[in-house]
């Protein structure tokens, strides 16, 4: 198990471009089984679930070829379908939580799409309803092994059809987009995630010659087409980096400048760390944190306390709310985290409450925060990280904490953030990897 030593409250300070984002890179990439022809991906970042993701797609028979730095080039004309029902598609589909995405590609191409139960973070139940009804929606048979774990989709055709969805699932709106861009006759999905890496997902099928309509809303309409073509694509900038490094600069007391933030696509994430009263300029297509000694939590209008709470898009992204927890904690004022979706995400403040941050766990989805006013320093220690987000929080509060501290698992860190050690060394920070 590999573990970080990071040596907090050095001041962060120079330049650092984000990575491509994961959760559309995980997207991105199941979709070019929709087509025999090359897909090339630029801004593709280097991390265990997109590379695991690449692996299983090679091992499904996609040619693939890395280009350059962060390029790659994808063709799948030579799929072998019949993979999905090996042991080594089970081991490999198992090891990661995106892999979901490739079922709706395989059905609506081969007419068969099958999964073992994805893995991922231990966060709560992440069920996995809304992809299933969607493809019997669109005509598919549905099976599901409860002894193997395994799921099955099968239609000999999948036609258009409207749906409303139980919830506006980001994973389960794209799986039902790319199964139905290849139906016969029209979709339409209402209660659609309308992401921007949805958003990105529907801009590249439609250049392959998908007929998409309703991009940035919940009401997707789409005219299935029988075959789709090869295309060139960029990913974003990872908006859950963004905010981190945004959290990081406030937390050392830093200056950071953000490169090539893809701002428009930011939604409300720039003004919600400015309502924890955290400067946050943009310049560009840049953001700057200058340093701060201080910052202040907002009020609403009536003098109530703020509560920050995860929303569809356009609202607040559940996987920055860690972060905003742990740069609350040394914030003037109180702030209230409602964490709506997963009921295990907030169990890693016992380890900020070791490190002397003041929190209450109110339940499993609510914790409030009341700051410490920089009068009192966190305190190294010894922890754990416990998926992604918590981890990327942990090692915010290390870097700002007195003393040492030991992050474990890091592992899951290194999920969803590209060579995050160097990078960080690269602005000042003693971090060392063991």
């Amino acid at each position: 198990m590999n573990r970080f030593e990071i040596t907090g409250g050095v001041r962060l300070k120079g330049e650092i471009i984000p990575q491509g984002a994961k959760n559309e890179a995980l997207q991105i990439l199941c979709a070019v089984l929709l087509t025999p022809e090359k897909v090339i991906i630029h801004n593709v970042p280097d991390i265990v679930d997109v590379n695991k993701l690449i692996e299983l797609l090679m091992a499904l028979g996609v040619k693939t070829e890395k280009l350059g730095n962060g390029s790659w080039s994808f063709q799948a004309d030579e799929i072998d379908v019949d993979f999905q029902i090996s042991e080594e598609f089970k081991k490999k589909g198992s090891a990661l939580r995106g892999s979901v995405m490739i079922v709706g590609p395989m059905l609506a191409r081969f007419g068969r799409g099958y999964i073992p139960k994805p893995g991922g973070d231990k966060i709560g139940r992440r069920r996995l309803d809304t992809h299933f009804i969607g493809f019997q929606n669109l005509g598919a048979s549905f099976d599901f092994d409860g002894e193997e774990n395994f799921y099955k989709v099968e239609a000999k055709s999948l036609r258009g059809t409207y749906m409303l969805l139980d919830e506006a699932s980001v994973t389960g709106t794209a799986n039902i987009i790319m199964a139905a861009v290849m139906a016969k006759g029209v979709t339409t999905i209402f209660n659609a995630a309308c992401e921007p890496y949805i958003q990105q997902l529907c801009g590249m099928l439609n250049r392959m010659g998908a007929c998409i309509s309703g991009v940035g809303s919940n009401l997707l309409t789409i005219e299935g087409v029988d075959e789709l073509g090869g295309t060139e694509h960029r990913i974003l900038p990872d908006m859950i980096e963004i905010g981190s490094f945004i959290g990081m600069a406030a937390m050392t007391r830093g200056e950071i400048r953000i490169k090539d933030t893809g701002y428009d696509h930011l939604g409300v994430i720039p003004d919600t760390f400015r309502k924890l009263g955290i400067e946050v300029i943009r310049d560009g297509d840049d953001i700057f944190v200058p340093s701060q000694e201080k910052y202040s939590i907002t009020k609403y209008i009536d003098g109530s306390i703020l509560t920050v709470a995860d929303a569809p898009w356009p609202g607040f992204t559940p996987d920055l709310l860690s972060i905003v927890l742990v740069v609350a904690t040394q914030a003037e004022g109180s702030v209230l985290i409602h964490q709506k979706m997963f009921e295990s995400r907030l169990f890693f403040v016992d380890r900020l409450i070791d490190m002397g941050a003041q929190i209450i766990l109110c339940d499993p989805h609510r914790a409030t925060i009341i700051g410490l006013n920089r009068e009192y320093n966190l305190r190294g220690v010894k922890m754990v990280s416990p998926d992604i987000r918590a981890g990327v929080s942990l090692l915010i509060a290390a870097l700002s904490a007195d003393g040492t501290s030991i992050i474990e698992n890091i592992e899951q860190i290194d999920r969803g953030y590209q060579h995050i050690d160097t990078r960080l060394q690269a602005l000042g920070a003693k971090i060392k990897r063991f």
